[in-house]
């Protein structure tokens, strides 16, 4: 199904009653990553449900909210649960969050998620920067009638995650207690996890970690050309690595288990991401070029 800009204009303009002024920075967060929202300040909190035209989280470890407030001094807008095909979403209708928040006026999107880790030398607790991705099955969220008042029909993804963000987060992480990599991100639609024979050509293919989102938010913030770096936390060893089934109370332990070092990892980042783009807002008024990609400007 195409939507028109009207449609999510609507999800916009009441969100702007909510909140004063545009978030600066869009945090998207993925399974049992919700302790981060509590280290928003002065947070004003949104249920999806009340929101215009956007849709509604059925998945029990996302809180199904929208939060703006600020972390660090950066006005943010926190997206504490999100979407996904395996609820029985179109992947025409994943567009909706990152179309809405571009016309809230961030200016640029941290996508996180749970992963399995398919990399031997990573584990359970690691952090993963996605470098680049992998999806062979399922639809695209700009199939259909394009709208190009977000972008263009045909659009460039060899720099989507956007490489001075990655290199700004890997950045972050030194000296801290984290184990971050760079790594490829393989996506499979589930709701089930994958077979150790998936998992398996996964790693043939090049893929450091599987998961069940971000690449149609990653491909819907390309579309609307908005810098973007995203997270994996490595929260099990994928299917067939180890001689156990999997479960998603591994998963819920091991989000746990970091959620206070990942929360200030991501408050460090989100800093940095606000002086990357202050320092390119005032280089533009001096007319010089800094932090460019290809496709757009910081």
């Amino acid at each position: 199904m195409a939507y028109p800009c009207e449609y999510f204009q609507k999800s916009a303009d009441f969100l702007k009653t909510r909140f004063d002024g545009a978030p600066e920075i869009a945090i998207v967060l993925g399974s049992c990553l919700g302790p981060f929202a509590q280290a928003i300040e002065d947070p004003v909190t949104v249920d999806y449900a009340d929101i215009p035209n956007f849709l509604r989280t059925t998945v029990s470890s996302h809180a199904g909210t929208l939060i703006f407030g600020t972390v660090r001094g950066v006005r943010v807008v926190c997206m504490s649960g999100r979407f996904h095909s395996y609820e029985g979403y179109d992947f025409q209708q994943l567009v909706i969050p990152v179309r809405v928040l571009k016309l809230l006026g961030v200016r640029a999107v941290l996508l996180t998620n749970a992963a399995g880790a398919v990399n031997t030398a990573y584990r359970p607790g690691d952090v993963m920067v996605i470098a680049d991705h992998i999806k062979l099955n399922g639809d695209s969220p700009l199939r259909g009638p394009n709208a190009e008042e977000f972008g263009p029909r045909f659009f460039d993804v060899s720099r989507m995650y956007t490489p001075e963000l990655r290199r700004l987060a890997l950045d972050c992480a030194e000296g801290g207690p984290l184990r971050v990599h760079e790594g490829v991100y393989m996506f499979f639609p589930g709701p089930q996890f994958e077979t150790p024979a998936e998992i398996r050509a996964a790693r043939i293919l090049g893929a450091d970690a599987v998961g069940m989102s971000t690449v149609t938010e990653a491909l819907t913030a390309a579309h609307c050309r908005l810098p973007l770096l995203a997270l994996s936390v490595m929260t099990n060893m994928a299917a067939g690595v180890l001689d156990r089934p999997l479960s998603d109370s591994e998963v819920d332990e091991t989000a746990r288990m970091i959620a206070g070092s990942f929360s200030e990892y991501v408050k460090t980042i989100i800093a940095a991401i606000h002086e990357a783009l202050d320092t390119d807002r005032r280089a533009t008024l001096n007319q010089e070029p800094v932090l460019t990609t290809d496709e757009y400007r910081f």
